[in-house]
């Protein structure tokens, strides 16, 4: 399977809308492998309600907001709510693109260090790295800060860590250590599994907490207090593991509203399928030990299909009918 990107992202950037096909929808992809799993399946029901769906466009988080709002493309099937509520504003709001449905719901987000460390020393907040001392623990490069391994910039929970560090007060203590993300956090695996002090960032649905499991190689750190960017709002306590931070977040797909009104049968569609974070969780696993390619990630999407094929039926024959 293809996937463009060069090209559209030049045309986005220089504001030139390229035509479009009126029969065919083009998805936005972010880039990670580990999104792909959601966006095949809306692309499958799309393909079942008698659409023709391109080839995916790779954008990168931020720049796939704009496509879809200028209609460059038809929509993204990762839109976080709230992270992403600045990207879709900047963007135009339900003027330009609508968010539609609940595609996963309760995706998590926050820091996290070693179990040992956390043993060892009491570390509970992420406002206790404030303490010099307990900050050098996690400093891997020399200069006494602790290292936090990070998020993508355009990502969206960089403007969140970045806001934080200034909020907390931790801007003398702890360096925000940004990259690819799937380049950087193998390293804070290898870290934590030699018994490391170790600290980073991570979400789910995603397969690092399969691996850095939460109470058992690793423990959520704690906000003694919730400060969010960009007016976000939301629930950050999380039952069992506390305030993290973050808002609880659900993703979203986000449409671009001219075609949306021009399309009701795929508006239903999206507006009904629903895929639990728990299934997303268990694919990203498979990525992570090896099936990675397009077309298996395209045999993850068929077979999830398939052991969901009575709602998939029932979402099918309601966004047929729909007017």
């Amino acid at each position: 399977m293809k996937i463009k990107c060069v090209v559209l992202a030049m045309a986005v950037m220089a504001g030139y809308v390229m035509p479009a096909m009126a029969d065919q929808v083009k998805p936005a992809w972010g880039g990670e492998t580990e999104e792909l799993f959601q966006t095949f399946i809306v692309d499958e029901g799309l393909r079942e309600l008698g659409y023709d769906v391109a080839e995916l466009s790779q954008v990168g988080v931020q720049l796939a907001h704009t496509a879809v709002a200028n209609g460059d493309l038809t929509f993204y099937a990762a839109h976080w709510v709230p992270l992403h509520d600045a990207y879709w504003k900047e963007s135009g709001g339900d003027d330009k693109l609508v968010r539609v449905g609940t595609l996963i719901k309760n995706c998590l987000q926050g820091y996290l260090i070693d179990k040992k460390t956390a043993d060892a020393t009491g570390i509970k907040y992420l406002e206790d790295l404030k303490d010099p001392e307990k900050a050098k623990l996690f400093d891997i490069d020399g200069n006494g800060k602790a290292d936090l391994y990070g998020c993508d910039p355009g990502w969206g929970c960089e403007r969140v860590i970045e806001h934080q560090l200034d909020a907390y007060g931790l801007r003398g203590t702890v360096e925000h250590k940004q990259g690819g993300y799937f380049a950087i956090i193998p390293d804070a695996i290898e870290r934590i599994k030699a018994g490391k002090a170790t600290l980073y960032y991570t979400y789910t649905p995603l397969w690092v907490s399969s691996i850095l499991r939460p109470g058992k190689e690793v423990v959520w750190l704690n906000v003694k207090n919730t400060s969010l960017p960009d007016g976000q709002t939301g629930n950050t306590d999380v039952a069992g593991l506390g305030n993290l931070g973050f808002p609880v977040n659900d993703q979203k797909i986000i449409v671009n509203t001219t075609w949306l009104k021009a399309n009701p049968k795929a508006k239903k569609f999206f507006e009904l399928v629903q895929i639990p974070v728990e299934d997303v969780n268990a694919e990203n696993t498979q990525v992570a030990n090896g099936e990675k390619s397009n077309e298996q990630i395209m045999k993850h999407a068929t077979y999830w299909i398939a052991a969901h094929r009575a709602d998939w039926d029932k979402w099918i024959a309601e966004a047929k009918a729909a007017k």
